[in-house]
């Protein structure tokens, strides 16, 4: 079987241009795709919350997985090389487009795959690196940074309609359902029960 994976991390993004970058290789080397596993979840999920997690079960000797590159299987590098061993144990072949990669049982697959994981886990930390960087010369220039003050006005929204959210609770009502219902945030809820003395 030869399976293509597709992954993104966010609704606002488009599985459908890995799936062409797949599609596009297999014609191109007279392949057939047998199964399309496409799913849009961050990598940072549990593995076993991930289709991928399932498929990985079900691979059988010589199957081949495609994807478009290595860090759409995983988000570190211990990840990566768990789901690359995994895939090896089972005798498969995973392959990935952007690095030419195919991993088979031979010594110099194992190498690559932990330098390809290796470089796709340093890249994170690097932007990672920026970010807290760009946030810190942002506050020395004077930028608050945090929750915004409208965050208060919705504490006090709770405030106003204290009978109301007492109530609701002494329904037996979950905090997660009162905060959908007062249209706060429930980290807001949680912050005026406790202001309030009716939560730990």
């Amino acid at each position: 079987m030869i399976y293509g994976y597709c992954r993104v991390s966010t609704t606002h993004q488009h599985e459908e241009n890995q799936h062409f970058v797949i599609e596009k290789f297999a014609r191109k080397n007279n392949l057939t795709v047998d199964m399309w596993i496409e799913e849009k979840i961050s990598s940072g999920k549990r593995l076993k919350d991930r289709k991928l997690g399932a498929l990985l079960n079900e691979l059988k000797s010589g199957d081949i997985l495609i994807t478009t590159e290595i860090s759409r299987l995983g988000r570190s590098l211990l990840e990566v090389m768990g789901i690359l061993q995994m895939c090896l144990e089972r005798d498969c072949q995973v392959w990935t487009l952007k690095e030419n990669f195919r991993l088979g049982t031979d010594i110099q697959s194992k190498v690559l795959a932990f330098a390809f994981g290796l470089s796709a886990e340093l890249s994170r930390s690097l932007l990672r690196e920026r970010v807290r960087e760009s946030l810190a010369r942002l506050k020395a220039g004077g930028k608050k940074l945090g929750r915004p003050i409208g965050a208060q006005s919705r504490v006090l929204k709770l405030t106003r309609n204290q009978k109301r959210v007492a109530l609701l609770m002494a329904q037996g009502v979950t905090k997660t359902e009162i905060a959908r219902i007062m249209r706060v945030h429930k980290v807001t809820l949680y912050k005026y029960l406790r202001s309030m003395g009716l939560m730990e």
